[in-house]
C-alpha cells in the first residue's frame, strides 16, 4: 500500500486585517512622535542661529583687524577683497534658519565693555538670539 503524506498548506503573506494591525500601530507610534520631534527642529535652528551669531561677529572682528574698521554691513564680509582675497564669509552663511539676514551693530550695547560687534536674529517665536 502506497502511504500519502498529508501536508499542511504553506500560508504565502500575511492577510489584510494583520498589514492594518501593523499599519495602524505605525502611524499611532508617528503621531506620538511628530510632537517630540518637532521640539527638537525648534531647538536645533535656535542653536544653529547662536553658533552663526558667533561665527559672524568672529569675521567681523578679522575684518576689522584686515582693513582697520569695522565692515559697514554684514555684505561687506561676503565681498572679494580688493586685492582678490577670498571674502571672510559666503553670502548664504548671512542668512539664519528662518531664512532671515543677521543683523548687525559694530557697536552694540550687548558687548559695549567688550568692543565686540553684536550679531543677531529673531527666532520664530519673537525672541532675540545673540552672540552676547
Amino acid at each position: 500500500m502506497i502511504a500519502r503524506s498529508h501536508r499542511a498548506e504553506v500560508r504565502g503573506g500575511f492577510t489584510l486585517m494583520e498589514m492594518l494591525v501593523v499599519v495602524a500601530i505605525i502611524v499611532l507610534l508617528a503621531a506620538m512622535a511628530a510632537p517630540i520631534v518637532m521640539g527638537r527642529l525648534d531647538q536645533a535652528k535656535i542653536d544653529r542661529a547662536k553658533v552663526d551669531c558667533r561665527s559672524i561677529a568672529e569675521m567681523v572682528e578679522m575684518y576689522q583687524l584686515k582693513y582697520g574698521e569695522p565692515p559697514p554691513n554684514l555684505e561687506a564680509l561676503a565681498q572679494p577683497g580688493a586685492d582678490g582675497t577670498k571674502p571672510f564669509i559666503e553670502m548664504r552663511h548671512l542668512l539664519d534658519p528662518w531664512n532671515r539676514q543677521y543683523q548687525y551693530a559694530a557697536n552694540g550695547p550687548h558687548n559695549a565693555i567688550t568692543g565686540k560687534p553684536d550679531v543677531w536674529t529673531i527666532d520664530s517665536r519673537g525672541q532675540q538670539i545673540g552672540n552676547w
